[in-house]
């Protein structure tokens, strides 16, 4: 029977039909790929032929020249340690934040939920860049400027990582908490050992959203941050890209080296995804089935 059904649904496209979709899906993958690849050969190139003009596709001549510079002139071994501590921690912080209120969002007759949830609605609406200035003034108030814990806690909320554990602890059957209140478990309980357990999934897609964002994030750290020792890895690789496009002659960044950061700067977040991707792949399906 799924033999048949598989097969029904591969002939659905007549060949025209696949020969078109299998272009355009090589095109897509084209232009997806070649863009990360010329960033893959010029980071491994010597300075001298990365320097030259145009894509490159493969390699004239093989060289670590731009990982060395990084690390060994530009230093990017700080910058790497600051965003690893404070996307970790405040990622961490901010998944954790985010399941205690989608639980608290599915507790019923919780007065004021609707407009709760209103709010948390309205807050997505509003562009970061709008707030940047009453941001920044708040935190020189509160004495944040140039600190580990000023990157941490702005952002540390997200409404959109908050609706999402909503969503998912909705879909937790509710007979398991009735079950575990007429036993006398507490809330805390019931979140910590049903909940929590359950939803690993959803609690892993929200883990690597929030990771992604806060990991390549440059807005916030750009306008916190003026202490180069405190800089993050993208800010670090925006510095690099800026004095690169100097036109005074103080450029001190080569291509290779921009390059090499970039890849750095990448490679986290791959390994991130291939060891979460099971997680990711269910939690990215919530609400397909309500079954």
């Amino acid at each position: 029977m799924r033999k048949n059904k598989n097969h029904a649904f591969r002939n659905e496209l007549n060949p025209p039909q696949m020969l078109l979709a299998r272009t355009l899906l090589t095109v897509i993958f084209l232009l997806m790929f070649l863009p990360m690849w010329n960033v893959i050969i010029v980071s491994t190139s010597t300075t001298l032929e990365s320097s030259a003009s145009g894509i490159k596709l493969w390699w004239t001549a093989f060289s670590l020249e731009g990982y060395e510079h990084i690390f060994r002139i530009a230093r990017l071994g700080t910058p790497l340690m600051n965003s690893i501590y404070v996307t970790v921690v405040g990622t961490i912080i901010q998944v954790a934040l985010s399941a205690l209120a989608g639980y608290v969002l599915i507790i019923k007759n919780l007065p004021g939920k609707a407009l709760i949830t209103s709010f948390i609605l309205l807050t997505m609406m509003i562009p970061p860049d709008l707030t940047l200035i009453s941001t920044y003034l708040l935190n020189r108030q509160l004495g944040l400027l140039n600190s580990y814990t000023g990157l941490i806690l702005n952002g540390l909320i997200s409404g959109f990582s908050i609706l999402l554990m909503r969503n998912y602890f909705l879909s937790v059957p509710t007979s398991l908490a009735e079950s575990a209140r007429l036993d006398g478990a507490s809330e805390l309980t019931i979140f910590a050992k049903i909940y929590l357990p359950i939803s690993i999934p959803g609690l892993a897609t929200v883990f690597f959203l929030d990771f992604v964002g806060k990991w390549n994030s440059t807005t916030i750290p750009a306008t916190l941050i003026t202490q180069q020792r405190l800089f993050t890895l993208p800010l670090m690789l925006r510095s690099l890209i800026i004095e690169q496009s100097s036109v005074s002659g103080a450029a001190t960044a080569p291509p290779n080296a921009v390059m090499a950061a970039v890849v750095v700067s990448a490679l986290p977040l791959l390994v991130l995804y291939i060891v979460a991707q099971r997680f990711l792949l269910s939690g990215m399906t919530l609400g397909a089935s309500k079954e």
